[in-house]
């Protein structure tokens, strides 16, 4: 039945609290990632989560295909408590070992809707994706906006919030192409609103043909 599947990979990255931990379990419809409110980063190594088999979103060559995504979550960057060096060789190391065969669809930068993004802040997590992913991260890049339900609830609609977003924020979004999804950050997130996420984001695979980054790479 293999031939009938289709995975998709991907890696959570952001800073720490971003939600990327409850953004992954989103994803995966499950409780994986340990997720909580914490005054240090939660998540020191990379855990790998699988979603069971997810029916009626695709369609290859005419056919219904069952979906698999799995999820590589990573320390956040910065880091409360290991270097830049320590986050970038540990997620390197992982998506080697999880994604060296199959290679990775797509990176979900995590930023919270309900906090802006100032000059230079995402420099670093944008730098690490760029030393990950290398000259072609744009096309392999969207961005994630968790706690999107604290936007709303400020009265701002997707199309208004990013009207009013930084210069900052928006020359971000221009150099991934837009590619941008809402997450609202309840635990219990329904699976409408989480096949809506997965519908968007293979959209953006589709885009890229369902090429795959990191493939075989020599470490």
């Amino acid at each position: 039945m293999a031939d009938n599947e289709t995975t998709i990979n991907l890696v959570v990255l952001g800073k720490t609290q971003t939600g990327k931990s409850a953004a992954g379990n989103s994803l995966l419809g499950s409780s994986d990632f340990e997720s909580r409110l914490s005054p240090s980063s939660v998540t020191t190594c990379c855990s790998l989560g699988r979603s069971g088999r997810i029916l009626g979103l695709i369609r290859r060559n005419g056919c219904e295909s069952a979906l698999r995504v799995r999820v590589l979550d990573t320390p956040s960057y910065p880091h409360s408590a290991l270097s830049k060096e320590q986050v970038g060789d540990t997620v390197r190391a992982a998506l080697a070992q999880h994604f060296g065969e199959e290679g990775l669809h797509m990176a979900l930068l995590v930023l919270r809707a309900d906090l802006p993004l100032c000059p230079g802040e995402s420099n670093d997590t944008v730098q690490l994706v760029q030393e990950l992913l290398g000259p072609t991260w744009k096309d392999f890049t969207a961005i994630l906006f968790t706690h999107a339900d604290k936007a709303e609830e400020a009265g701002y609609s997707e199309e208004t919030y990013l009207h009013s977003a930084s210069s900052t924020l928006l020359s971000l979004l221009n150099s991934v192409q837009h590619k941008y999804i809402f997450l609202d950050n309840h635990n219990s997130i329904i699976k409408e609103e989480r096949n809506i996420v997965l519908r968007k984001l293979l959209n953006f695979i589709r885009k890229n043909n369902y090429q795959v980054l990191l493939k075989h790479s020599k470490e």
